[in-house]
């Protein structure tokens, strides 16, 4: 991934130097269970743990021949080795090292974004909770709707972020596999003991029942999981950036002193933080697709997925880790106009109280048929004319003999759609 949406402690993992050094603690490990069998002497062990040492520039310049990268790799530590070399990768194949290296990574970065999502979910958290009485009208379509508060509808946003936190916890202990069963699975050059012992010093669990490879399927669902995080994330951006509508402005970026919003037109203050974040969630989403082409490989497997891997896991976990953190320091810095919400919310006219009209006739003895055809005949005209809906209803022949003028008045409170807003809340204080 570019620099421009990477972070340090996320990129640091997917460099080609952190991944040699994966390779190399996973050949040293195994090196090490040898060595407790018997297997490899112990002056040997020691003058490869001292020596074992690998180049980037020079793994690169030995794969131009090799054109295998792991072979490539060992070439390049057996150099520094000496005889004692002779043991390294000792019963095992390229994909016990690549797997179990992948894993290694997988496993690091899952931490990261748990944890970035976690902030996400705290991050919502706290704004929900300052604004959990602060009102503002709900919509469905895009059309008004009824009331709610803008802190019931971040709370949403909280609870799915705390479901994709506990989502990409639970795919990161399926990922947290590794193997050394050999070239189809079989332990035929390596003891499973051996395979037991590494993992348990690498902080892995053993795949069950290997091919050549670790079942893909564990991998598809790591990446459908950063994908289902990155939808919700997208979801999150959208609302803002309707919300940061000129004719809403209800909710709106920080705008930093200096920042320019355009070249040409001085006023603009535009969403592109929420912009780039809806950007970046369909790259993550559209890799999704291929880690789930990569789970049906040839028999006991072929190198298909491999290319696919290599771009895929590391965008989409530098990406990700990239969101989670530009989403959180967004709903930070969030500016929210709870008087610009009064404002649209009256700009309706009355019509999102229109339910609750429509069951107080209904209580009063009208049929549903009777009450709804006089509340959307109202509704109807205060659209068009702008007029409240509360006094249409009040001067309409059909309603004034039904319903007492101070029940009708009281239908337009918005406290009676809240009250139970405070129930809804304690859900969210648990988090």
């Amino acid at each position: 991934m570019i620099p421009r949406y990477s972070r340090p402690e996320m990129a640091a993992i997917w460099t080609d130097e952190a991944k040699l050094q994966r390779w190399l603690d996973v050949e040293l490990a195994v090196c090490r269970a040898w060595a407790r069998r018997g297997v490899i002497p112990a002056e040997d062990l020691a003058e490869i743990e001292s020596k074992a040492a690998f180049s980037v520039e020079r793994t690169l310049e030995i794969e131009k021949t090799t054109n295998h990268d792991v072979v490539a790799f060992l070439t390049n530590v057996n150099e520094n080795i000496g005889p004692a070399s002779r043991w390294i990768h000792y019963g095992m194949t390229s994909s016990d090292v690549l797997d179990t290296g992948l894993a290694l990574a997988m496993v690091r970065s899952g931490r990261i974004i748990v944890k970035g999502q976690a902030a996400l979910t705290q991050a919502l958290k706290a704004r929900a909770l300052e604004h959990r009485d602060t009102l503002c009208v709900g919509r469905t379509h895009g059309v008004h709707a009824e009331p709610t508060t803008f802190g019931l509808r971040l709370a949403g946003f909280a609870l799915e972020s705390r479901r994709n936190e506990e989502r990409l916890r639970r795919a990161h202990e399926q990922i947290a596999f590794g193997k050394l069963s050999g070239a189809v699975g079989t332990y035929a050059m390596l003891e499973p003991g051996v395979e037991a012992e590494v993992m348990l010093e690498l902080g892995l669990q053993c795949e069950p029942v290997a091919t050549q490879v670790i079942p893909r399927d564990r991998h598809a669902e790591v990446v459908a999981a950063m994908a289902i995080a990155a939808s919700g994330l997208e979801r999150l951006a959208v609302e803002i950036r309707h919300l940061q509508r000129t004719e809403v402005r209800e909710a709106e970026e920080a705008f930093g002193e200096g920042q320019k919003g355009s070249s040409a037109m001085p006023h603009k203050r535009n969403p592109i933080t929420a912009e780039r974040i809806t950007g970046l969630a369909r790259v993550i989403r559209a890799n999704s697709l291929p880690a789930m082409e990569d789970v049906a490989l040839w028999h006991e497997r072929d190198i298909s997925h491999s290319s696919v891997e290599r771009v895929i896991l590391p965008d989409s976990y530098t990406l990700l880790d990239y969101l989670l953190a530009t989403s959180a320091k967004l709903i930070d810095g969030l500016v929210i106009r709870p008087d610009r919400m009064q404002q649209v919310l009256d700009s309706s006219h009355g019509l999102v109280f229109s339910q609750r009209v429509l069951l107080g006739l209904v209580e009063e003895g009208l049929t549903r048929e009777e009450a709804y055809a006089a509340v959307q005949r109202n509704a109807m005209t205060a659209w068009d004319t702008g007029q409240s809906l509360k006094d249409l209803l009040a001067n309409d022949p059909d309603v004034q003999g039904t319903i007492d003028p101070s029940r009708l008045d009281a239908m337009f409170d918005p406290s009676h759609h809240l009250r139970h807003v405070d129930e809804v809340f304690e859900r969210v204080e648990a988090l």
